[in-house]
């Protein structure tokens, strides 16, 4: 899944057919590290989404807006003060390099036109957004970048605006059948790997592609390759070349179990299930859209996932710590036996002896019992009394303990799987309000109220039934206990932290067995098992599931189950309204 430098030969296509010319309308920072410029030309009105997030560094044209703060960022700003209304003039790629540079004309203050440059750098954590004047001077950055970050290059306000070079990459637009055997041949390495690590915008996937294509295996080492195959090679690379100089792309994504797993700028051919999307903007839009929830609702649950992590791993301490202590009680009975024995035989005992030779008469084998010799044998016996109380009273007093514990650990995982399938801020607002009502972090201040708008997932079968989803512990008690009906059907991951998952019956006694089938692909999906090939999944009627009293959010209990095994594939589900 690389956003290699073909990707944004694709993308600056796009850009330049659409918004060359235009005038921007508006500039918008959602994020620390996002920008959103809308983009009006002609009759044509778009929105250029530019994310420098190390994690995801994305750009795209698309018709979604996004909500933006309420006062805009400094970088923002100054943006708008400069460019706003101003046209855009170029879009340009150099090479294949992850870099894009928008051109664009404004009017100062005086009303005199003026150029500047806003530079989109895509290279993973070293990604940025750079806005510089005309003679390449950095005016400001969405991130700045100091020698003590960088001894390549400092991205500052004042600085001189350069592209570095990290790496000795050739430039595979023009390259020649002599320098392609030149660079692979000094590589012993598989050949994919020396395609990508040679030419500049290259990744390991389209290397892989260029290999088949050619008819040569991509992980024999170049050593083995023979002047034919170079001849293959350079006429797949010719092939490619050609395509990207004319701009005949097709944006690709390929899938595995229904799931999009690669995409390319062009067909890939090293997959069976594959499909075209119309334009590289909306595949990138598509694609990265789960991808890009996940890591910014990961980004603003990392407070919650700590405390989270920090509890477990202190319970877990306590669990063995209780677990030892619980060990050391079953020696009580020994004690207790000694001292019924020495109620029996103690009268044998001589002033001053350290043990005592008796007959166990619960086993008829001889045992030896040692003894204070500063006691006599009736006050050995209670001081054998006394242990084994203190013993049974620990037992019990620790049983108690562990049942607490083990509810708590089992409470804080079904809150950490919570975390891993939260969608938005409100999914994590309602995980926070569940975790003060539990004492796990402080309360909110006094008189503030906190307005939850998160939902359970809704989904509808294959058969037209709906599903529903709790996506935290709140929601899988308001979901069993007060939105199922008597006759639904409850699904559970076995053993597993996981979702309440409710099949509405529509009053109906027989269901077909696809639609039980895929409401337990969703209790799998959405539970900690989510990983596995199978999972097995327990079912009943909600009327038999029970809260006990005083149980944890999320805690039910269920004796008459039906139980399946199924693959956490949710592929063939529709979303419900």
């Amino acid at each position: 899944m690389a956003f290699d430098g073909v990707t944004i030969s694709n993308i600056v296509n796009e850009l330049q057919e659409k918004i060359i010319g235009g005038r921007i309308y508006k500039i918008a920072q959602p994020e620390s590290d996002e920008l959103l410029i809308t983009v009006k030309n002609g009759n044509f009105t778009g929105r250029i989404t530019i994310s420098a997030d190390a994690s995801l560094p994305l750009i795209y044209l698309t018709d979604i807006n996004k909500q933006s703060p309420m006062t805009a960022p400094g970088f923002c700003m100054l943006l708008r003060k400069h460019l706003q209304n101003g046209r855009i003039t170029d879009i340009s790629q150099p090479g294949l390099e992850r870099v894009i540079t928008f051109s664009i004309e404004h009017l100062d203050e005086m009303g005199d036109l003026c150029k500047k440059k806003l530079i989109v750098e895509i290279m993973g954590k070293h990604s940025n957004i750079i806005f510089c004047d005309e003679n390449d001077r950095i005016i400001d950055s969405i991130k700045h970048v100091s020698s003590q970050t960088s001894s390549l290059r400092e991205v500052l306000p004042g600085r001189e605006y350069f592209l570095v070079k990290t790496e000795d990459k050739a430039d595979i637009l023009s390259t020649s059948r002599m320098e392609l055997e030149s660079l692979l041949s000094t590589k012993p390495v598989p050949v994919y790997k020396a395609i990508y690590t040679s030419y500049t915008g290259i990744s390991p996937l389209l290397a892989h592609e260029l290999c088949l294509e050619a008819d040569v295996d991509s992980e024999i080492s170049t050593a083995g390759l023979s002047a034919n195959d170079y001849d293959r090679l350079y006429d797949a690379v010719l092939r490619l070349v050609t395509n990207i100089k004319e701009k005949n792309f097709s944006p690709c994504v390929a899938y595995e179990n229904g799931k999009p797993v690669e995409y390319s700028a062009f067909s890939l051919n090293l997959y069976e299930d594959t499909k075209f999307i119309p334009t590289m903007s909306k595949l990138i839009e598509s694609f990265y859209a789960e991808k890009s929830i996940y890591t910014r609702i990961r980004q603003r649950s990392t407070d919650l996932r700590k405390i989270v992590s920090n509890l477990l791993e202190k319970d877990v301490k306590k669990y063995d710590l209780f677990l030892t202590q619980l060990k050391d009680t079953e020696k009580k009975d020994k004690f207790r036996v000694w001292g019924e024995l020495l109620n029996t035989y103690g009268y044998s005992a001589k002033p001053g002896d350290k043990s005592i030779d008796v007959l166990n008469y619960y086993t008829n084998e001889e045992i030896t019992i040692p003894l204070d010799p500063q006691k006599s044998a009736k006050e050995n016996a209670q001081k054998f009394f006394d242990k084994y109380g203190k013993l049974k009273r620990t037992e019990e007093a620790v049983g108690k303990l562990i049942e607490e514990v083990d509810a708590e650990i089992i409470h804080l995982k079904s809150i950490s799987n919570s975390l891993d399938i939260a969608t938005n801020e409100d999914d994590l607002l309602q995980i926070r309000e569940e975790m003060i009502q539990n004492g796990y972090i402080h309360k909110r201040p006094v008189g503030k109220k906190v307005k939850i708008n998160s939902k359970p997932f809704h989904f509808v079968t294959s058969d037209g039934y709906h599903v529903y989803v709790g996506k935290n512990n709140l929601q899988n008690d308001e979901l069993t206990f007060k939105f199922a009906t008597g006759n639904d059907w409850w699904f559970h991951a076995k053993k597993v932290p996981g979702s309440h998952v409710v099949l509405k019956s529509n009053g109906e006694t027989d269901l077909p067995d696809r639609a039980f089938e895929e409401a337990a692909a969703l209790a799998a999906y959405y539970s900690k098992g989510r990983e596995q090939d199978k999972v097995e999944i327990d079912y009943i009627q909600k009327k038999h599931v029970k809260k006990p009293s005083g149980a944890k959010p999320g805690f039910v209990v269920y004796y008459t189950n039906f139980s399946m095994a199924v693959s956490p594939d949710i592929s063939n589900l529709k979303n419900g309204e």
